[in-house]
């Protein structure tokens, strides 16, 4: 596999989530319940991300979770959050929230640190 096609196989699945997200934060009207809080689904929506983001920072899977890659897995990740609460603020009965923020970084944070303790159990089984 040539090097363009490897990072190209590593980082279309990243686009595509990205675009689902998009999609997602476009809506006026998310299908959601109404009293259903919004946070664990940001928190899940961006550790998918995350891990997502890792595989091609490193390379493919399986691959060492070294800090270099957590944090630039992290910082992509993150970014992309920082994005999209700004989409959120030009779409009708959206706005942009901090909470949200937080609740993506951290379901980043807890993405990578799953994939780290998967990643251990792994190499011990």
């Amino acid at each position: 596999m040539s090097v363009t096609t490897n990072r190209l196989w590593r980082w279309t699945p990243v686009a595509i989530y990205m675009a689902g997200i998009f999609a997602a934060s476009a809506q006026s009207d998310p299908p959601m319940a109404e009293s259903a809080p919004d946070k664990p689904l940001h928190a899940l929506a961006y550790a998918g991300l995350a891990v997502l983001v890792f595989r091609a920072v490193a390379g493919g899977l399986p691959a060492r979770l070294t800090r270099r890659r957590a944090a630039a897995a992290l910082a992509i990740t993150i970014g992309y959050g920082v994005t999209d609460e700004i989409h959120q603020m030009f779409v009708p009965g959206r706005t942009a929230e901090l909470s949200d923020l937080v609740a993506d970084a951290t379901g980043a944070a807890a993405g990578l640190i799953a994939g780290w303790a998967w990643a251990i159990v792994r190499r011990q089984g």
